[in-house]
């Protein structure tokens, strides 16, 4: 077939898919097939990486703060949101543990952050 005897343009076609898509979720939000959750439970804050940082090396951090702060939220660590500080999430590790934190002067417990002896 040359190009003379196609009917629809690529063109066309990309627009016509492209509308047919936002049709198709513009018809699924008004018929509330989309479900919009409002509970806050179980949504995660978000997804966290830890640096392990050996004393009097550098290491590399994006210049950009985030959109969150810590907060300690009873003697755990709790991640807030910026703009909704009301909507904060415990910190916990890979098998659902809080991560502990301390509010005044005494640590958790004694050993140092870089104490790799585990005693």
């Amino acid at each position: 077939m040359s190009q003379t005897d196609a009917r629809f343009t690529i063109r066309s076609l990309i627009l016509t898919a492209v509308i047919t898509l936002v049709a198709t979720i513009v018809a699924l939000e008004f018929a509330g097939k989309i479900d919009h959750s409002d509970n806050k439970d179980h949504v995660p804050v978000g997804e966290f990486e830890a640096i392990h940082i050996k004393p009097g090396e550098p290491f590399r951090m994006s210049p950009k703060a985030s959109e969150l702060h810590a907060v300690c939220e009873q003697g755990f660590l709790a991640i807030a949101a910026d703009v909704d500080p009301d909507f904060r999430g415990i910190l916990v590790d890979y098998k659902n543990r809080g991560v502990r934190c301390s509010r005044g002067p005494g640590p958790v417990h004694d050993r140092p952050v870089h104490d790799n002896t585990g005693q």
